[in-house]
């Protein structure tokens, strides 16, 4: 006899654990399927203990350039790579506590186990319970994804890593090669540069964090260079050779102009793989019941797939495949699904994807909402687009923290904002401020008249409205 529920999640990522909340809030009886650790990749192997690590790295540069804020330091500055691992793992063990604790407290059944749909509402559960037989009213596939391999050569955890490895190195690298310049690559390459590593970064495209605006790409790369990475846009890793002693590269450098050079082989101690993910969508049992792109399961706005009762959220569906667009899509499902069980008072909204913010943590930050200056152009949009450098504000200049800028695009005849993107200190705090104004439909003349405390590096963001109409105050 299977047991039997309104809603079943198998899952419980950033989306998954998010959406049982919300279904079980609704009053609906749920259940959620982990195979693993409670709050998924996020919370155990990506977001939060990456952040951790980078926090650790920060204090390290802090502490390296004490000098420069008029305190003196004694003895050697080093990092212990045990213990930042330590931490990092510390953290996130109490962060999967915290969702185990939610589970409880919402009423949520937990079945620890790999689940497989036998159908668009029932499946089974392989666990240390032996195999267990569940079915609901509705289903949300919430299975998340994992880095990309290199065809040419899959990660090993020892030479070859991808972000999980990355997370707990069985040692120092001394010569890293990142391939791949994304948010992980990124991310990675900096907390490993900023622990006295020598980092080089591979991009294939013309330049690095490609989905951000020219600008921030530009400003960043010559930041990270400027901090003693190496930088190859425009280049791909042809060859890798791997051996105890690390690993021989075949890179071609490529051009900026596009014409390819001669590949040249390097040597490095590790390599990390950050090149991509790839949806948790099979031997799930969804071949014949969802419909998908590329390893993607395809949903309408509230998560439906072609199957009645069957819905999914997060990064086993389309992009952008982020955290916080999953427990959105969590929140939006599970309302869903309320409403179509009869709950009249629930009112669910569909995602609006230029909405949806990033951030990527490395040294310094970026952060962004909405279209870039190119892609606005490229929709038919009049342009008015204002920079605003950190160096004319107060805060960051007192902080030490002047490199960085804000950047708005608005549309020229209506005023609309369109997109907003930032690098610098803490820029990843500052974004929400956008996304609100964005979300509330704003203009340029709300956020011209909006008043933004003294002394802060936020009030960047209203220089650089003001920069996008020829009025900026401080530069």
């Amino acid at each position: 006899m299977a047991d039997k529920y309104d809603v079943i999640v198998l899952g419980s990522g950033p989306g998954g654990y998010v959406a049982a909340i919300r279904c079980a809030q609704l009053g609906l009886k749920t259940a959620i399927v982990e195979r693993e650790l409670l709050g998924g990749i996020c919370l155990n192997w990506g977001c939060i203990p990456t952040k951790a690590l980078l926090r650790s790295a920060e204090i390290l540069h802090y502490a390296q350039h004490a000098k420069d804020y008029g305190l003196k330091i004694a003895g050697k500055i080093e990092a212990d790579l045990e213990a930042v691992v330590k931490r990092s793992r510390g953290v996130a063990k109490q962060l999967n506590q915290g969702v185990t604790h939610l589970m409880k407290k919402n009423k949520i059944t937990v079945h620890m186990g790999e689940g497989t749909l036998t159908g668009p509402t029932s499946l089974t559960v392989k666990g240390e319970k032996g195999e267990e037989k569940l079915s609901a009213k509705h289903v949300i596939v919430a299975t998340g994804a994992r880095a990309r391999d290199l065809p040419f050569a899959p990660a090993d955890g020892k030479r070859v890593w991808t972000y999980r490895h990355a997370m707990t190195p069985p040692e120092m690298p001394k010569k890293l090669l990142v391939i791949g310049s994304g948010a992980i690559g990124i991310e990675f390459a900096s907390f490993y540069n900023d622990m006295g590593c020598e980092v080089t970064v591979v991009e294939m495209l013309d330049r690095i964090v490609p989905v951000e605006d020219k600008d921030v790409s530009a400003f960043l790369e010559k930041s990270l260079t400027k901090q003693g990475m190496t930088i190859m846009t425009g280049a791909g890793v042809e060859d890798l050779k791997v051996s105890d002693k690390g690993v021989k590269a075949k890179i071609n450098p490529g051009s900026k102009s596009g014409a390819p050079g001669k590949a040249v082989e390097t040597e490095f101690t590790h390599c990390i793989v950050a090149i991509g993910i790839v949806p948790n969508t099979e031997n799930v049992g969804l071949e014949k019941l969802v419909e998908m792109d590329r390893g993607f399961i395809q949903i309408d706005d509230y998560g439906r797939t072609k199957s009645k009762g069957l819905w999914a959220i997060g990064d086993c569906t389309p992009g952008p495949w982020l955290a916080h667009k999953a427990s959105h899509e969590g929140v939006t499902t599970a309302e869903a699904i309320a409403k179509e069980l009869g709950n009249t008072d629930v009112h669910p909204h569909p995602l609006d994807r230029g909405n949806i913010p990033g951030c990527t943590y490395c040294h310094p930050q970026i952060a962004s909402v909405g279209m870039t200056e190119a892609k606005a152009k490229e929709a038919g949009h009049e342009v008015k687009a204002g920079t605003f450098p950190f160096i004319g504000n107060g805060k960051a200049i007192a902080l030490g923290e002047a490199d960085g800028f804000v950047k708005t695009v608005f549309d020229a005849k209506t005023g609309e904002l369109l997109g907003a993107h930032m690098v610098g200190a803490e820029v990843t705090e500052m974004i929400q401020g956008f996304v609100v104004g964005k979300t509330l439909e704003t203009t340029e003349a709300e956020l011209m008249r909006t008043v933004f405390p003294h002394p802060t590096i936020s009030e960047s963001m209203h220089e650089s409205v003001l920069a996008s109409y020829g009025r900026a105050l401080h530069i």
